[in-house]
This record gives C-alpha cells, sequence and structure tokens, in this order.
C-alpha cells in the first residue's frame, strides 16, 4: 500500500496536466483526479479507487470519468479516487491485492482471469453504447482502419504494410485480430513490420499521419474521438470491424467489502435514472449500465483459443 500511495502521490503532476492539456500519463505512472473532494458520510471507511485500464471513451475524455467519479461519491456516500495511468498488467495485480477496488478493463484479460483457480474479481457492471451500431447491446468491434486517402479495402491488399497495435493484452487491438488473420490464412509473412503505440489513440494517430498502414482499434475509443472531432480520427476509414465482442466490463476485487460493491453496482445501474446521471452518460456516449452474464465475453475465449491450438500467439508467426 505504502508504494501504490508514492505512485499516487507522484501522479498528481500529471492529472494538472490532464486537465489541462488532455496529454496521455505516461505508461506506468497514475493519476488521481483533484477536481472531486471525498463527500463520503463516515471519513474512517477506506477511499475506494477507481482505475481505468480499457475505455468506453478515449483518453482525450478523461473528464468524463472524473464526472463519473463525482457522480458515484454523491450517490453512494463513498469517497471515490480516479487512478488511470496504470497498465493492464499493473491494474490486474491491484486488483487482485484489493489496492485497487474497482476498475474498468479489457475483455481478454478479464477472460484470462477467469482461467485462474480462484479468479480475482467479479463483474459488477456492463456500459451500453448510444450509438445506433451498437443496438442496445453491452457489445463493442475491432475496427481496422486504414488512412481514408489510402488505396486499401481490405486486408489482403495489405502485404508486406506496417500494423499498429497498442497492446499483446487488448482484445480489440490484438487477440481479434489476430484471430482474423488466422481464418483468413494471413498469419505467416503477411504482415510487414510491426509496431507497439500503448493505446489505441496513439494507433489512431500512427495510421492517420502515416507513420504505420493500418491497425486494428477500439470501435468506442474511434467513436468518441470522431464524436469530438479528432484531425486523426477524421482521416481514417474502417475496412473491416471484427466482432462484435462483449464490451468492456466494470469489474470489482474479491476483496471489496460486499456490501460497498453492492451500493456502487445501484448507483451505476439506476444511473440513466437521473438527470444528472443521464447527461454524464451521455457525455460518454452511452445509454446506461446493465449486470451481464460471463458468457458475453465466450467470442473472446474463442478467438484466444484459436491462437492457442494452432500456436500463432503473435500477429505474424
Amino acid at each position: 500500500m505504502k508504494s501504490m500511495r508514492a505512485c499516487l502521490t507522484i501522479g498528481v503532476a500529471a492529472a494538472l496536466l490532464l486537465t489541462g492539456c488532455h496529454c496521455q500519463p505516461p505508461v506506468g505512472t497514475a493519476f488521481v483526479s483533484l477536481a472531486n473532494e471525498p463527500t463520503s458520510n463516515d471519513p474512517t471507511q477506506p477511499t475506494i479507487r477507481l482505475a481505468v485500464t480499457a475505455a468506453f471513451i478515449s483518453d482525450a475524455g478523461v473528464g468524463v470519468y472524473e464526472k463519473l467519479v463525482r457522480y458515484l461519491e454523491q450517490e453512494t456516500g463513498y469517497s471515490i479516487k480516479l487512478v488511470s495511468g496504470f497498465s493492464y498488467r499493473t491494474v490486474d495485480a491491484m486488483l487482485t491485492t484489493g489496492d485497487i477496488d474497482i476498475a474498468c478493463v479489457c475483455g481478454l484479460p478479464y477472460v484470462l482471469s477467469r482461467e485462474l483457480p480462484q479468479p480475482p474479481t467479479r463483474l459488477m457492471a456492463v456500459p451500453i453504447p448510444l450509438e445506433p451500431r451498437y443496438k442496445g447491446r453491452p457489445i463493442y468491434y475491432s475496427d481496422v482502419i486504414v488512412r481514408a486517402d489510402s488505396p486499401y479495402r481490405c486486408i489482403e491488399e495489405l502485404k508486406g504494410r506496417v500494423w499498429a497495435y497498442n497492446d499483446e493484452l487488448s482484445n480489440s487491438g490484438y487477440n481479434l485480430p489476430r484471430a482474423f488473420l488466422i481464418r483468413k490464412g494471413l498469419e505467416k509473412g503477411h504482415l510487414g513490420k510491426i509496431i507497439r503505440t500503448g493505446s489505441h489513440e496513439e494507433s489512431i494517430r500512427a495510421v492517420a499521419t502515416g507513420a504505420a498502414d493500418v491497425s486494428a482499434v477500439d470501435s468506442l475509443v474511434l467513436d468518441f474521438e470522431r464524436f469530438r472531432g479528432s484531425e486523426y480520427a477524421r482521416k481514417l476509414r474502417v475496412i473491416h470491424s471484427l466482432g462484435p465482442a462483449g464490451i468492456v466490463p466494470v469489474v470489482a476485487s474479491r476483496k471489496m467489502d460486499p456490501k460497498r460493491f453492492e451500493v456502487v453496482q445501484r448507483a451505476l445501474l439506476e444511473m440513466h435514472t437521473t438527470p444528472t446521471g443521464r447527461a454524464i452518460l451521455r457525455e460518454a456516449r452511452l445509454l446506461r449500465f446493465e449486470t451481464a452474464d460471463d458468457r458475453l465475453y465466450d467470442s473472446i475465449r474463442e478467438a484466444l483459443e484459436l491462437a492457442r491450438s494452432t500456436g500463432c500467439m503473435g500477429l505474424q508467426r
């Protein structure tokens, strides 16, 4: 706990920068939202720490998460702090130890955690996207993107080209496109150089600026970037939409107090019934939060098992 508090203290400077310029925090550092003062009715209760690794909006929408945290504080009476900037692996470890209570995580790390003898988390809620393409369901896609002015119309035309991806533990950025390439018979020698960007936003930037020819990104992040008028998103075209897959879940550490779990979960599930909650959800491009069954993530498991069964754990053999 001492080491975590030290990281959070150091990360305060990153929070100040983020609120002013929407810069992405360096991987491995963290920030805590300074905009929300604790409103806990019982100051003796420990602060709930909510982390974001995978998101239903892009990094530029950090202010929306701050509003969500403030809303949950008001509805629950608990002190809640927003933590971001940690890698998938670090957040998984902190959920296991209970250093983080709640997190928005990618579906692939969630699936991998369920394979453990004692899974460290449980599902709390899933968001329902606002955009019509999702049809009111807790799903999203992996959008394969190229520059709008490029000649490419399908993955077969991208032989020998540069592929950008965000992280090996990303479902939309790695797991689904890997399975797509395997099913197409393009897992051996089709792609040229493969570069790791560290985030969907950076993958979008890489393709838009010509640093990469193609990438697969979270459709929700791309939607949000387009909604906010990103110059990079405007320069892109989707050539394939892979999926659908179960949307990024909100999970809670098994070490979280059951009563606190229920109170926060209820606040999320009822968020769309209040004027303030609806306004925040709309800003996040969401309709509401719902409960979900673990089977929602079976398509992610199928893509992972395909990679394992063929021995192709990378984007190329």
